[in-house]
């Protein structure tokens, strides 16, 4: 893709939103779903916006099919538009695959530093997933493992664990939570106690980190685990 391609802000809202309800529905939106979803009352606005995608080699487009609307992929893999949302390169698919950032790598032990979750466009290692396994993939990152304080859980060092940013989640479950006081990050069981946090490893070595409810921020929810064999 060219370094001079520029998207303006409601092409990149629409492309956007392509490939997201791309990775929901299985088909292409209409043109009036995409007018409802950023804010375009007129179908010929619509329209121009999706020819100048076309233009630029981000889309094709079939005007004799309902819905012959379909997203360059590899185009986008090529490189995108500097103006291009975070969100937009986390969601990016291929071949049915969504690519999620690996932004840093999270302790499983004594807690450490992690890049911020939101900064998608920091990440310099992707993993690729199975579109609509997880929900919204824009919402999606993916944390390295250190240490050995999970692996009763089956999350061992050198593991990529997937998350599903949020800020909040039920006891039990298990999470990148931050810690306000130390800025460290770490990965442990949520379990509320009161006006307390107790964040809970799965390795009778390590003992449990407890802290003021206000003191622990929720980053994201574990919901796989990815290991590669040598």
């Amino acid at each position: 893709m060219s370094a001079e391609l520029s998207l303006s802000d409601r092409q990149t809202r629409i492309l956007d939103y392509i490939i997201n309800y791309l990775g929901e529905h299985k088909i292409p939106p209409s043109i009036r779903d995409i007018g409802r979803a950023v804010g375009i009352s007129s179908t010929s606005v619509v329209n121009y916006n999706l020819t100048k995608l076309q233009e630029m080699g981000l889309i094709e487009r079939m005007p004799e099919v309902s819905r012959g609307l379909s997203v360059n992929f590899d185009q986008l893999d090529q490189g995108s538009p500097a103006d291009l949302a975070g969100a937009l390169l986390a969601t990016g698919m291929t071949n049915g695959l969504i690519r999620v950032p690996v932004l840093g790598h999270i302790q499983a032990g004594a807690p450490v530093d992690v890049p911020d979750v939101r900064t998608w466009e920091t990440a310099e290692e992707w993993v690729q997933l199975t579109a609509g396994m997880f929900g919204d993939p824009a919402k999606l990152f993916a944390l390295r493992v250190q240490g050995d304080s999970m692996k009763d859980a089956s999350v061992l060092d050198g593991d990529i664990v997937i998350l599903h940013y949020q800020e909040s989640a039920n006891n039990g479950d298990m999470v990148a939570a931050w810690l306000d006081g130390d800025d460290e990050t770490t990965l442990k069981y949520l379990h509320k106690r009161g006006d307390t946090v107790e964040l809970r490893p799965a390795n009778d070595d390590y003992q449990p980190i407890v802290r003021p409810a206000d003191k622990v921020r929720i980053n994201g929810k574990v919901v796989s685990v990815i290991r590669y064999m040598n």
